[in-house]
């Protein structure tokens, strides 16, 4: 794809109109949305990404708007697990409830400019050193292997080097003072844990981004796509929040449908490495088999979670109540009449 610098400059300009008037809707009047208003939204954004994806299906060929669809999709459903420590991040701030989609949506800006150098610095390195795909491909996988034992261990945040040095070098105040990120007391300016909280969104994606971006670069070796792929995910990840946090802990699987679509990300770049460098049994995997592998999984995941959480549900409703102590309840009588 060789887009000219106006492609680039109007695709910007467009996710900066809608992130402008996503935050001026929700400056505007803070809230906690609706279950419908977050179901609007998450189609709202859904929606754009698939005309975008079948305009460049369109304009610029089959495997490009493949490669974008099937990128989208990760990055959605990498940031759907995600939502699990940012979820932590709301509850370890305590942030009050009404002012929770504008903590989101800027720490949402934020990741998306630091994704923008990530994935600058990402393309600009592959497209010198070829020999990159064998450790993305490798950290992929172990990525995979990871994320197999996610469910035994119970998910924690611990501030990085950026919000620690927020902390340190700015002055700050524990007291939330409505949405603003900065007041004054005792007539000295400080930040508000609201900043610290953006920060702490911000910076947390884009550690996260250190598997994700490796596994699009997995997918597609276009920047435009890869940058694209990224602020569709990230745009409608708020409304998603609010619309799933009550099923995060009923999508017991969804680690192990993740580890699955990473590992063939993994082995995928490893064999396509091997056939650029001339390995002649190492195939190159079509990207409708990459798209159909990334749904098909995703989609046994959701159905098999679903199943198992809605069987244990059945399983403790059947269960009889523990039985009553009568002894220490007698106890408890003859002890109140004495008294």
């Amino acid at each position: 794809m060789n887009l000219p610098a106006w492609v680039w400059v109007a695709t910007v300009a467009g996710f900066a109109l809608v992130l402008a008037f996503d935050f001026w809707l929700v400056a505007r009047n803070p809230h906690e949305p609706s279950f419908r208003e977050c179901v609007s939204w998450v189609l709202f954004y859904v929606g754009l990404a698939v005309v975008f994806g079948i305009g460049l299906w369109v304009l610029w060929g089959g495997d490009h708007g493949g490669e974008f669809f099937a990128g989208w999709i990760t990055e959605y459903s990498l940031s759907v697990d995600n939502l699990f420590v940012f979820l932590i991040i709301m509850s370890r701030f305590q942030v009050p409830r009404k002012y929770r989609q504008k903590v989101l949506l800027i720490g949402i800006i934020i990741a998306l400019f630091m994704r923008g150098g990530f994935i600058a610095a990402g393309a600009g390195a592959i497209s010198r050193f070829d020999w990159l795909f064998y450790i993305f491909g490798a950290f992929l996988i172990y990525t995979a292997w990871k994320l197999i034992g996610h469910e035994e261990e119970e998910a924690e945040f611990s501030e990085n080097i950026a919000l620690r040095t927020v902390r340190r070098v700015l002055p700050s105040t524990d007291k939330y003072h409505g949405a603003a990120m900065t007041a004054r007391v005792n007539g000295r300016r400080v930040v508000t844990p609201m900043l610290i909280v953006m920060v702490a969104i911000g910076t947390t994606d884009l550690l996260f981004a250190l598997d994700s971006i490796p596994a699009i670069f997995g997918l597609t070796r276009e920047p435009y796509i890869v940058f694209t792929a990224n602020a569709f995910a990230l745009m409608g990840l708020r409304q998603l929040f609010f619309l799933i946090g009550g099923l995060l802990d009923r999508l017991v699987y969804l680690s192990k449908g993740l580890s699955v679509v990473l590992a063939f990300i993994g082995v995928k770049l490893i064999l396509e490495a091997l056939h650029h460098d001339g390995v002649s049994w190492a195939p190159e995997v079509p990207i409708a088999v990459s798209l159909g592998v990334i749904i098909g999984t995703l989609v046994v995941t959701t159905i098999a979670s679903l199943i198992k959480t809605r069987m244990d549900d059945r399983r403790a409703a059947a269960e009889p109540p523990a039985p009553k102590d009568d002894a220490g309840e007698e106890d408890r009588q003859k002890a109140d009449i004495d008294s």
